[in-house]
């Protein structure tokens, strides 16, 4: 269950030791986020276009880069528009980085580890 006082989603994917670390700052800090493993539960167009402009980001700026698929999809040439990368991040959902942490404070990439300090009470 989330902590209501402090409400914190994490966009999560277990897989990757990042995501792990900050989920564990996370729960060291004493608060009980909302965890949702996005490479499972998916992602819609309207849900990432709310995230990235609460981060004041485009999808390039998340874009995960390393891996066959980003490559295959042709996805890191310059030319390629914001709403095609979209629709392959919505299409292959591990195509955004992560994690992405929501708290009250703001909606972050949390890559460094370091930048979820930002975002926690205190």
């Amino acid at each position: 269950m989330a902590d209501t006082a402090f409400p914190v989603t994490v966009f999560h994917n277990p897989a990757c030791g990042t995501s792990r670390k900050v989920l564990a700052a996370i729960e060291t800090a004493g608060l009980k986020p909302e965890v949702v493993e996005y490479v499972k539960a998916g992602w819609t167009r309207e849900q990432l276009t709310a995230l990235f402009a609460e981060m004041g980001v485009t999808p390039r700026d998340v874009m995960r880069r390393t891996g066959d698929l980003v490559s295959d999809l042709g996805l890191l040439d310059p030319a390629v528009p914001d709403a095609a990368i979209l629709d392959a991040m919505v299409a292959h959902p591990v195509l955004v980085n992560r994690p992405i942490v929501k708290t009250p404070k703001g909606t972050k990439l949390c890559r460094p580890v370091e930048t979820l300090l930002e975002l926690l009470p205190g």
